[in-house]
């Protein structure tokens, strides 16, 4: 049922700067391919088939990323080729499958009024169709992907669904938190969403809301009708508190993985750091020599 998602990309990136004044953060490399790749190729495997950023106007970095014609480039073929550098060639070409498995397309945000503005944009190209939403500075490690698991649950729910994340206490202040009430399994009933709690006792859990949603098309039509925020943004989380307020039901599912957050420089540092030892071609070398520089310091 789902095969349409919307990714957000217009955010200024601010907490990049100065790199992201000239580099799209969600093109920053993760190891060895960028952020929004990794994302991708979770859609891919999800069985998405359209995706639809919603970006600036002189952001063209990322859709020419994954054009068709541009993912194949012949002449750098060629040298690869006349090299034997087959390693490299065959990322090249694991590119140019995700553009031929996935069509890309975008929708303008002229002004930064927040992601439920952006995904109100994209949802004219939905046809009143349910969808995945996906924030672009959150990557997921697992064995099933994360969207296809909470795709699953919405084919038996037919709700709206979050993705949900344990994270230690010290946190909480950094995200929405959910008071929940377990249905089955991994599938909870959202009871309350309390955003960046001020103090542990405001937290109603120790359950985060992440970059994953499932939106039915009752969704958008609250966000049309939902106010912009003090600060002048439409705030997905924010509606769908209020409508659990009203008594409108939103689920939240705990998936499974490791939730790698991409979306400030500290954050980005160590997701690099936990991937990049993991890598079967460099993390091997990495910790001999984190050892090496651990052995060092002792000295």
């Amino acid at each position: 049922m789902i095969k349409k998602a919307i990714i957000p990309i217009a955010g200024l990136g601010t907490r990049f700067l100065p790199l992201s004044k000239i580099i799209a953060k969600e093109l920053f490399p993760l190891v060895d391919k960028p952020v929004l790749q990794y994302i991708t190729e979770e859609l891919v495997k999800s069985g998405i088939k359209e995706v639809v950023f919603v970006n600036r106007p002189e952001k063209k970095m990322v859709l020419n990323y994954f054009k068709k014609y541009l993912t194949k480039i012949p002449e750098v073929e060629e040298i690869l080729k006349l090299r034997k550098k087959n390693a490299l060639l065959s990322e090249l070409r694991g590119l140019e499958e995700i553009s031929k498995k996935i069509s890309f397309s975008q929708v303008i945000q002229k002004k930064p009024l927040g992601d439920g503005d952006a995904i109100l944009r994209a949802g004219k190209l939905l046809n009143k169709n349910p969808c995945a939403v996906l924030w672009a500075d959150d990557v997921v490690e697992g064995k099933t992907p994360c969207i296809l698991q909470l795709i699953r649950a919405f084919e038996k729910y037919k709700k709206p669904i979050v993705g949900l994340y344990r994270v230690p206490k010290e946190s909480f202040q950094f995200y929405g938190m959910a008071g929940v009430k377990k249905i089955k399994g991994r599938v909870y009933k959202i009871e309350k969403i309390v955003e960046k709690p001020k103090t542990l006792k405001d937290a109603p859990s120790n359950l985060a809301i992440i970059g994953r949603l499932i939106l039915t098309p009752q969704v958008f039509e609250w966000l049309k009708k939902a106010p912009l925020n003090k600060k002048r943004e439409l705030i997905t989380s924010e509606v769908l508190a209020e409508k659990i307020k009203e008594g409108e039901e939103v689920l939240g599912y705990e998936f499974e993985g490791k939730w790698l957050e991409c979306g400030n420089k500290l954050a980005y540092l160590k997701s690099n750091f936990y991937l990049s030892l993991k890598h079967p071609k460099f993390g091997r070398e990495l910790r001999k020599f984190l050892a090496g520089m651990a052995e060092w310091q002792t000295h």
